[in-house]
């Protein structure tokens, strides 16, 4: 599964593409399934060359049928010489993919992206004030530790960098490949499951469950849960849940109409 994101904190373009790879797949038959080495992927460094080779492939596919559009200060890529330098250039740079394992366990992974993914740019919380034709909102500078601050935009800068993220009609920005795909993905999983001989219902390995709450914080904060707001470095560990004292019988409530 894949997923295009085309922001940053600060709201600026920051183009990147989250993906969601099974440890394994179907043999080519669809008599087996083949596992992935427990601690190994893939090696990012290929994946990185392959993706640099097949996105600007198909860039320059785009470019031939005059399907790509260019504005402003990039109207000059028009000309087959400018654009064809760009390429160069692209080609040149040294592209990152990021690899890693989920830490709570695909089921919260699926969950945090799926709130994720139906947000524009920033959520709500994240606006403290709009005055005097400004707006002041929160912002995570990762360059700077994660640290967070808080920046403050005219109305009409703060409008262009959250329309530079609203995609254009139809555009699809999550799409499904391999046994996720739509055509044949009822078949392909209940294959996956014979296979996996996948238990139903509640998990029956015994291991402990992670905080259900967790991922559901996260996405509405974009901090983590537990993290300190004082050091943002520690974590805060729960002990007890301290329940509010039951009302007295007798109280009396004040009435103030």
């Amino acid at each position: 599964m894949a997923i295009l994101h085309t922001w940053g904190q600060n709201l600026l373009d920051h183009p990147h593409i989250h993906c969601v790879v099974p440890g394994g797949g179907l043999s080519p038959d669809g008599s087996s399934w083949v596992s992935s080495k427990r601690e190994f992927l893939i090696s990012v460094k290929v994946l990185a060359k392959l993706f640099r080779g097949k996105f600007l492939d198909y860039l320059k596919q785009a470019f031939q049928a005059h399907t790509l559009h260019f504005y402003g200060k990039n109207k000059e890529l028009e000309i087959p010489r400018k654009f064809q330098k760009l390429i160069d250039q692209a080609y040149a740079k040294e592209w990152v993919v990021y690899v890693k394992k989920p830490f709570s366990g695909p089921k919260q992974v699926l969950q945090y992206l799926g709130n994720y993914t139906h947000r524009v740019a920033i959520s709500n919380h994240r606006i403290i004030d709009v005055r005097d034709g400004r707006v002041i909102f929160k912002w995570k500078d990762y360059k700077d530790s994660g640290t967070m601050k808080t920046m403050s935009l005219t109305v009409e800068e703060f409008m262009r960098r959250f329309l530079l993220h609203v995609i254009p009609k139809r555009f699809v920005k999550i799409r499904f490949y391999g046994i996720l795909s739509n055509r044949n993905k009822k078949e392909m999983l209940s294959r996956c499951r014979e296979l996996l001989h996948e238990a139903t219902g509640d998990d029956e390995t015994g291991a402990e469950s992670p905080d259900p709450k967790e991922p559901f914080m996260t996405c509405l904060t974009e901090e983590g849960y537990l993290l300190c707001p004082e050091c943002q470095k520690g974590h805060m560990i729960e002990v007890m849940v301290i329940e509010p004292e039951p009302l007295l019988k007798n109280t009396f409530k004040l009435d103030s109409s």
